[in-house]
Formats: C-alpha cells, sequence, structure tokens
C-alpha cells in the first residue's frame, strides 16, 4: 500500500482522499445515531446553522445535516449496488460469449445488443412509475442496474476475443480445461484492472442516472437521496426564502463527489498507463 500511494499521481491522491471521505460520511457518520431525518417538524422550521444544527433545518422542520448524511448514504450504497452488478454480470457474460463462440456468443450477443440500444430514460420513468413513489435504495438500484451490465459486457468480449487466441490460452484448452474453468483461472485475472476502472465509472454513472431522475421529480418521493434533496428544495422555494444551506449542500455534496470520483478514475487509468511504461 505504501508503494502504490508512492507511485500514485495527484489526481488518483485526491481522488482517493475526497471519496473516502465521502465514504466516511456515508457509512460511518451516518450510522451515529440520530432522529429519523425524513420526518416532518421534528424541530423548529428555517432554523440557521448552529451548534446543535450544523447546516440549519428545512421549512418542514428536519435537520439539514443528518439529512445530507442519509443522501449520500443512499445515492454511495446506490452507485456502489449498480457498479457491482453492472461490472460482475458485465465482464461474466463478456467473458462467455467471448469464449464460447457459435451459437452461446450469437445469443448472448443479440441480448447484450438490445439492451444497449433500448432507451433506458422511458424504461427507467416506468419502473419508478410502476414504484407508486415508494421504494428503498436497494430496489432502485436494482432498477438502474438493468441497464448497467450491457456496455462493459461489450467491452470485454472484445477483450476476450483478442485474448482467446494466445498460446497460453490455447494450452489450457489442451489440458482439458473447461470453457468457465478458463474464463475464471487464466483471463479473470487479465480482466480484473479494466474492471475496477469499470466499476468506478459505473458508480459514477449510476448516482448521476438517480440524481437526474430526481431532479425530473421522476424519482421514488420517499427515496432520500442527493437528487431527491435538490428537488425538494426546489420545491420549497428555498433559494427564495433565503436557505442556502438545504439547496447548497447537497448541490456541493454531489459536485465533489463527482470531482472526487472522476480524478479517482482518471488517475487510477494514468497510474496504469504509467506502471506498464506507456
Amino acid at each position: 500500500m505504501k508503494r502504490f500511494w508512492k507511485n500514485a499521481n495527484g489526481r488518483l491522491k485526491t481522488g482517493m482522499v475526497m471519496t473516502a471521505f465521502f465514504l466516511v460520511l456515508g457509512f460511518a457518520v451516518y450510522y451515529i445515531p440520530h432522529i429519523n431525518p425524513f420526518t416532518y417538524n421534528s424541530y423548529p422550521g428555517k432554523l440557521p446553522p448552529s451548534g446543535q444544527h450544523w447546516l440549519g433545518t428545512t421549512s418542514l422542520g428536519q435537520d439539514v445535516f443528518w439529512l445530507l448524511m442519509e443522501s449520500i448514504h443512499n445515492s454511495l450504497l446506490i452507485g456502489l449496488i449498480v457498479a457491482l452488478i453492472g461490472t460482475v454480470v458485465g465482464v461474466f457474460v463478456g467473458l462467455l460469449a467471448g469464449f464460447s463462440g457459435g451459437a452461446v456468443d450469437r445469443m448472448l450477443t443479440v441480448v447484450t445488443d438490445t439492451f444497449v440500444v433500448i432507451p433506458s430514460l422511458p424504461i427507467l420513468i416506468l419502473m419508478t412509475s410502476l414504484m407508486k413513489g415508494s421504494s428503498a435504495a436497494i430496489l432502485m438500484a436494482l432498477v438502474l442496474a438493468m441497464f448497467a451490465w450491457a456496455w462493459p459486457s461489450r467491452q470485454i468480449r472484445s477483450m476476450a476475443l483478442t485474448m482467446k487466441e494466445r498460446d497460453f490460452i490455447q494450452t489450457a484448452w489442451f489440458s482439458g480445461e473447461g470453457t468457465v474453468q478458463v474464463i475464471m483461472t487464466e483471463i479473470l485475472p487479465f480482466a480484473l484492472t479494466w474492471s475496477l476502472s469499470n466499476f468506478m465509472n459505473a458508480t459514477l454513472s449510476a448516482i448521476a442516472s438517480e440524481s437526474s431522475l430526481a431532479v425530473l421529480g421522476l424519482s421514488p418521493a420517499n427515496l432520500i437521496s442527493l437528487g431527491n434533496m435538490i428537488q425538494w428544495a426546489r420545491e420549497r422555494n428555498a433559494i427564495f426564502a433565503g436557505q442556502w444551506f438545504w439547496i447548497g449542500s447537497p448541490i456541493v455534496a454531489t459536485v465533489l463527489l463527482f470531482i472526487g470520483l472522476f480524478l479517482l478514475i482518471t488517475g487510477y487509468n494514468d497510474y496504469l498507463s504509467r506502471k506498464r511504461g506507456r
């Protein structure tokens, strides 16, 4: 770890620090006992920032700080679940299609291409409508994950097609290893580096997708997320009421989270390129 940190570039280090900061907020500070921030009139409304309420309260009597912690937690949870499902399913399907060939490859390619060309926004709107305004973060993540695996699958399939002709793969075939065994023992280690980069990118994309749906008013109304927190502030005219911490804190948090993930992704890719001597 020390060697990795020493060789890491500035963008990677900055991205790691910023991302770690949000992970601490979302998965450590979040679990400090507190009143449910979604409950209305828990405190007097429109209180300014103070020692008791670090970011003040909303016009509905909610603590803005704990509302922000809940939002960061749920947005990160959605992003991580979507990225995990999308990466794992995409890598497995792509490798299986690339190495199997024949009818299996054609069938999986058709399914993958179908999910690639299907416009995701109308389907997401339909799915969120069927939730009738009520949904948990995990269910929302599963809905977004429906479209998160297709592009990784296509990319990893291309990688598999180039690698299947290499000598060590042919040796594995002749030694009697099956398709799944070759994929898991011979190819997957080469795909892990790419998978990590895709995982970080998928996390960013999932958070952006959920935030976009929320700002459009299409995210479940009871899901506390960064996008929904911005939408609620807009609905209650937080700007005209001068409640800058209510609407400003989720916007700043979203921007900083996106910058941190972007620096982490680009810094990690540069680190890999320099490690390979490119």
